[in-house]
C-alpha cells in the first residue's frame, strides 16, 4: 500500500518538493486539471526513473544457476551453462517478471543487453521485439547485444546478428578485454556500426587488473576514426587500480573522445576483488573525476538474481542509495541525481518524460529518502497512480520444476 492513496478524480497535490537539474524546487501540481487539494507534508517527487544498462535475459536465474564462488568467473561459466535453458518461453517469463518490477518501482525505460553467441540472437530478439510492444506506453525498451570481443568478426555470425540489432532498432554492444588484435577489432567494429547507423555500448575493463587499459583503446579508435553516433562504457573498474597520473590521462582522452559512462557499482561491488578473504577495493569507477572534465555520468542496476549478481529487484532507488554510499556521493555535486534519470535519458535518447511521471516518496530530506527502502511509494504515470503491487517470486517456480 502507498503511504497516501490518491483520489481517481482532479486533485492537486500542495506542499511537495520536486527534483530538477540538480535541485529541489516547491511546487504544487494539479494533476487531470486540478482539484481537491492534498498536502504531501513536504514529501520528495523524482522524476520516473531510466535504468540504462540491465541484462533482463539473464534475470532471476538464480534459483536453478546459482554462482558457485562468488566469482566473476564462476558466473560466466554458470550462465554460459544455463543458456541451454533460454527458450522463448523461458525469457518472456523471466524478462515479463522483471519488467513488472521496475515500473512497480517508477522506472520508465530500460535498456537492456542482449546475449548473442549463436543461436541465442535468433530467440532472444524476437522475444525482445515482442515485450517492447506490449510494454510500450509503460516501459520503453532498447536492446544492446553483447558478445565478448574474441567472438568478434566482420563476416559470418556477428554480421547476422549486427543486422538483427539494425532490424530491432538496437544498438552495438560488445564485451573489451586485452586480446593481442584488440585494436583491429575496434576498427571492424565501429565499421560495422557505422555501415547500419547504430550506436555502440561497451562491457569495459571489468576487473582490477591495473594493466587491463581496453578504455583507453576505446577513446583512442574513436578519435581515430571520427566516429560520431552515441559511445557508452559501462564498468571501467581497472580505473581505481591504476595508477592515478594515467588514469587521469585516459579519462582526458575519453572526454576528448565524447564518450558517456555508466557505472554499475552493485554488481561490481559483488564481484570485484573477491576471494578468501575480506575484499579490500569497492570496484567502482572514478566518477568522480569523470564529471569533473564532463564526461556524462550515470548509474544502473546491471544484473538482478544471476550468477553476476545474487541481489537487486531492477529499483534505482537501491541503486541510488548504494551508489551514494559505494562511492561518496554526498558531500559532493548537487546534481547526482540527474545520473538515474536525464542523464540516462540523454545518453540513449530516450523521448522526454511526461511532466507527471514522477515517483513519489515519503521522505522530506536526502538523507531520509536514502535510509529506507520507500516500499510505500507513489508512482504516477501521466497524472495517474499506478499500482506498486510487486510480483511475488512464486510467478516463476514452473521455471525451476521443468529444468
Amino acid at each position: 500500500m502507498s503511504f497516501l492513496t490518491l483520489p481517481d478524480g482532479p486533485c492537486t497535490l500542495t506542499n511537495l518538493k520536486t527534483y530538477a537539474d540538480g535541485a529541489w524546487t516547491d511546487r504544487d501540481i494539479a494533476l487531470q486539471g486540478g482539484g481537491a487539494p492534498i498536502d504531501m507534508k513536504g514529501a520528495l517527487a523524482m522524476p520516473a526513473f531510466i535504468d540504462m544498462h540491465t541484462h533482463l535475459d539473464k534475470g532471476h536465474i538464480w534459483p536453478r544457476a546459482a554462482n558457485p564462488d562468488g566469482s566473476f568467473m564462476g558466473a560466466l561459466t554458470t550462465v554460459r551453462a544455463d543458456h541451454a535453458n533460454w527458450s522463448a518461453e523461458d525469457l518472456r517469463a523471466r524478462m515479463t517478471f522483471s519488467l513488472k518490477c521496475a515500473y512497480a518501482h517508477g522506472t520508465r525505460a530500460i535498456r537492456t543487453h542482449l546475449d548473442s553467441i549463436p543461436p541465442q540472437p535468433d530467440i532472444s530478439w524476437p522475444v525482445f521485439d515482442e515485450l517492447r510492444a506490449e510494454w510500450s506506453g509503460r516501459i520503453d525498451l532498447q536492446g544492446v547485444c553483447l558478445i565478448g570481443c574474441d567472438h568478434f568478426s566482420e563476416e559470418g555470425d556477428f554480421a547476422h546478428t549486427a543486422d538483427l540489432v539494425a532490424r530491432y532498432g538496437g544498438v552495438l554492444g560488445m564485451v573489451t578485454y586485452p586480446v593481442p588484435d584488440l585494436k583491429d577489432r575496434l576498427l571492424g567494429f565501429f565499421r560495422m556500426a557505422t555501415a547500419r547507423g547504430l550506436a555502440a555500448d561497451f562491457h569495459v575493463d571489468e576487473t582490477m587488473d591495473a594493466t587491463s587499459e581496453t578504455l583507453r583503446l576505446i577513446a583512442q579508435t574513436v578519435i581515430e576514426t571520427g566516429f560520431d553516433a552515441p559511445v557508452t562504457v559501462g564498468h571501467c573498474c581497472s580505473l581505481s587500480s591504476q595508477d592515478e597520473s594515467r588514469a587521469l590521462d585516459t579519462l582526458d582522452l575519453v572526454a576528448k573522445a565524447g564518450i558517456n559512462v555508466v557505472s554499475l557499482p552493485m554488481c561490481n561491488l559483488y564481484l570485484q576483488d573477491r576471494g578468501t578473504g575480506t575484499p579490500r577495493r569497492r570496484g567502482v569507477t572514478l566518477v568522480h573525476e569523470m564529471r569533473d572534465r564532463g564526461i556524462p555520468v550515470a548509474f544502473a542496476s546491471d544484473n538482478t538474481r544471476d550468477p553476476f549478481y545474487a541481489y537487486g529487484d531492477l529499483d534505482m532507488l537501491e541503486v541510488t542509495r548504494q551508489a551514494t554510499r559505494i562511492a561518496h556521493l554526498d558531500h559532493s555535486r548537487a546534481d547526482w541525481l540527474d545520473s538515474v534519470a536525464k542523464v540516462p535519458g540523454q545518453i540513449c535518447g530516450f523521448a522526454e518524460a511526461d511532466a507527471a511521471d514522477l515517483v513519489i516518496f515519503r521522505a522530506r530530506e536526502m538523507t531520509e529518502l536514502l535510509s529506507r527502502p520507500h516500499g510505500d511509494r507513489i508512482v504516477l504515470r501521466g497524472g495517474r497512480q499506478i499500482d506498486t503491487t510487486l510480483p511475488d517470486y512464486s510467478e516463476l517456480d514452473h521455471l525451476w520444476e521443468t529444468t
